[in-house]
């Protein structure tokens, strides 16, 4: 099916055929709209949007379903779309006080969260992971690292690559506080109006806290071309802390291992995108955010909760 067509049954009519603005995953902007696939199966979309609603709702700036457009969101053959208003705004340059904003923002959303998984979303459960996997990552992210002339010490990567993987059975056992979250909480998804204001919340999970934190302290710079190259600093991450702390007190347990769940972040989230994303390393910006990833890794203690 054309986009034309799927737009058309939104109500949203182009002259040509739309072509996506992100790389990855079908989004279109026509007018004043986003026409973007989302969860699926439907269930699981309407399910997030009342999510999403619940936070809007709570003053929590975030793209909901545009109104008077029904069904939406709704399947379209396989798949599932949705029409959000386009947000117009400044994009994220790392400036601090966008850096203590965003922080307050998932403070915000995070301390919405209810205690259980109200609305369903779909729960954290990536924990299986094996030697083997380590082993053809850092395969293939040698080879990346040679052919683009990368400074990174894989042998000592995947030495600790090894020791993260066994531990993933205590990390998933010691019961960390789960968080209904967007779960993709990066530079690339705000627009700053002057406030940060979510654009994409359609992989909103339910997960440990603390594992969505994680992720923000090594991706939150990840495929945005006017965001630094690199992993927060020390200071950057402490105004991102900064700007969250007022709305959420993070336990003890979560404290007590915090370093863990960064390890867990990095082998699901990290070490696929450097292992299995060769287009990324043609990327100048990339590799220099990988050497920084990797350098992160081994001095965990200056980036405390």
């Amino acid at each position: 099916m054309s986009v034309k067509t799927i737009l058309k049954s939104f109500g949203i009519y182009s002259k040509e055929e739309p072509t996506s603005i992100y790389p990855f995953s079908p989004v279109y902007h026509v007018d004043n709209y986003i026409a973007k696939r989302t969860q699926r199966p439907l269930l699981f979309a309407q399910r997030l949007m009342e999510y999403t609603s619940m936070l809007a709702a709570n003053d929590v700036s975030v793209v909901t379903p545009v109104k008077g457009i029904s069904p939406n969101p709704k399947q379209v053959q396989n798949d599932i779309y949705v029409v959000y208003p386009f947000i117009d705004g400044d994009v994220y340059i790392g400036e601090p006080e966008q850096i203590q904003a965003a922080g307050a923002l998932l403070g915000q959303i995070h301390a919405l969260s209810p205690s259980v998984n109200t609305y369903q979303l779909k729960p954290y459960d990536v924990y299986d992971f094996y030697d083997s996997e380590v082993e053809d990552s850092i395969r293939n992210i040698t080879n990346l690292t040679k052919q683009h002339d990368v400074a990174i010490h894989t042998s000592r990567l995947n030495e600790k690559l090894i020791q993260i993987v066994n531990q993933q059975e205590t990390i998933k056992d010691i019961g960390l506080p789960h968080v209904a979250t967007p779960h993709d909480y990066k530079a690339n998804n705000l627009i700053f109006t002057p406030e940060p204001y979510l654009i994409d919340p359609d992989n909103a999970a339910w997960i440990p806290r603390t594992f969505d934190l994680a992720l923000c302290l090594l991706l939150f710079h990840n495929e945005m071309s006017s965001a630094p190259n690199r992993v927060f600093t020390t200071n950057e991450w402490a105004l991102f802390m900064k700007g969250y702390s007022p709305y959420v007190i993070l336990t003890e347990k979560e404290s007590m291992h915090w370093q863990q769940s960064i390890e867990h972040v990095f082998l699901d989230e990290v070490m696929w995108l450097m292992a299995d994303v060769p287009e990324d390393w043609m990327n100048p910006s990339q590799r220099s955010l990988f050497e920084s990833l990797v350098d992160t890794l081994f001095c965990l203690d200056d980036y405390p909760l």
